[in-house]
C-alpha cells in the first residue's frame, strides 16, 4: 500500500482525511475485506486520487478480485505513472488475468527504482506485507523475484 499520510500530532492538527483514516486502519492490521468499501467510496468521491486507486487495486488483489484490480490498477497508473507501487499492482493484476504487457510494467518499475532507489525499501515492505496477508500469492512471489533477484 501507499504511505503518504500526514503524521498525527498534538493540539491544533487537522482531522485526517477519509484516505488517511482508511490507510491508517490498513496499517494497523485492518482486513482487506473490511477496508475495500472505504476505498471504493474514496475513489468515487475523489476519482483523480491516484494513491487511493493504488490502494484500492492492492485490496482487490488481496481479496482475489483480479479483474476489478486490473481496472483500478490501470487508473492508478494513468493518474500516477511514476509510482512503482501502482505499476506493481497493475503487473500483479495483469499476471492474474493473463493480460499482456507485464514485462513492460516491470521494466518501468526497474527504471523508476534506478532513478529513485529510496523507493526500493517501500516496495519491498509492501511485498512482505502482501505475502503476510495472502501467503499463497504466487504472482507476487514471481514479481518479487523479477524485481529483487
Amino acid at each position: 500500500m501507499v504511505d503518504d499520510t500526514v503524521p498525527n500530532g498534538g493540539v491544533g492538527d487537522e482531522v485526517q482525511s477519509p484516505f488517511e483514516q482508511a490507510l491508517a486502519a490498513y496499517q494497523q492490521g485492518g482486513s482487506a475485506e473490511e477496508l475495500l468499501p472505504m476505498f471504493l467510496d474514496i475513489v468515487r468521491s475523489s476519482p483523480n486520487h491516484g494513491a487511493a486507486w493504488t490502494c484500492l487495486c492492492w485490496l482487490q488483489l488481496l481479496t482475489s478480485r483480479p479483474l476489478a484490480a486490473l481496472k483500478s490498477g490501470r487508473m492508478a497508473v494513468r493518474l500516477s505513472p511514476q509510482d512503482p507501487q501502482a505499476r506493481l499492482n497493475l503487473s500483479l493484476a495483469m499476471l492474474e488475468t493473463s493480460t499482456k504487457g507485464v514485462r513492460e510494467q516491470i521494466q518501468k518499475i526497474q527504471k523508476v527504482l534506478t532513478m529513485a532507489p529510496d523507493l526500493k525499501d517501500d516496495l519491498q515492505r509492501s511485498m512482505v506485507d502482501g505475502l503476510e496477508r495472502r501467503g499463497d500469492w504466487q504472482a507476487l512471489r514471481k514479481v518479487r523475484t523479477w524485481l529483487f533477484p
